[in-house]
């Protein structure tokens, strides 16, 4: 594993994390279907991932809002119409994977180091609250975050300033104290924007976004993040 560490995370009282990419691994729904899909598996999950979050984009600037669970319907539908995959039975079985989801490996014994520092945590997600309930249940991280907070609270999707507003008010804690984690670098670069301490989690060494927002941290994962808080 790449251990390359670059910047810092100072005066932290609340560390927020993006769900889907960053704690939970989104490609793991297809995979846990892989001989059922078929040789097509990873350009379906890719291209599902994708159309996923072109969907968030797009209906925010639309001002046509539907809730994550529709939205993650809809762009799964039109990809395996793409790739001549589609199948009402496959459709729903990745559906209801998509609500189990395996956490990244390092993810519980960091959030376990978190929690033992008295740190407190959330999670903000483009899910809706049942779909991220169920994640979080599924991997077995309930008594590891303290907030579930869902965009549905707000009614717009990342990386609008409402929704890192409203973590914010949330916790009561003032942005600057805050460490918000994403693998996301487009959501990363939209919370260092509206204030927050940063942490992008290239998880797959990707080139850094060219949008505003100055990254705090970049880290390849969650395995250093409590080091950099100092708790071990």
């Amino acid at each position: 594993m790449n251990e390359t560490v670059t910047g810092r995370l100072d005066g932290i009282e609340a560390c927020v994390f993006d769900a889907y990419g960053t704690l939970f691994d989104v490609h793991s729904a297809v995979a846990s279907l892989r001989k059922r899909v078929g040789p097509l598996h990873a350009e379906l999950s890719t291209g599902w991932r994708v159309r996923q979050l072109e969907y968030t984009w797009l209906r925010s600037l639309m001002r046509e809002h539907v809730d994550f669970w529709q939205l993650t319907d809809d762009a799964l539908r039109v990809t395996l119409q793409t790739l001549g995959l589609m199948d009402t039975a496959l459709h729903d079985e990745l559906m209801q994977a998509y609500l189990a989801l395996e956490a990244f490996p390092e993810v519980k014994r960091a959030l376990t180091l978190l929690k033992r520092a008295g740190i407190p945590t959330a999670i903000l997600t483009n899910g809706t609250p049942a779909m991220i309930e169920a994640a979080v249940s599924s991997a077995g991280l309930d008594a590891l975050i303290d907030k579930q907070l869902s965009i549905e609270s707000v009614g717009i999707y990342k990386p609008d300033p409402r929704v890192y507003q409203f973590a914010v008010d949330s916790l009561g804690i003032t942005a600057g104290n805050i460490s918000f984690q994403s693998s996301n670098g487009w959501d990363a670069a939209g919370a260092a924007h509206f204030g927050f301490q940063a942490a992008w989690i290239n998880r797959y060494s990707q080139p850094l976004e060219a949008l505003p927002g100055e990254l705090s941290v970049e880290l390849p994962d969650l395995e250093g993040l409590p080091a950099l808080l100092g708790i071990c």
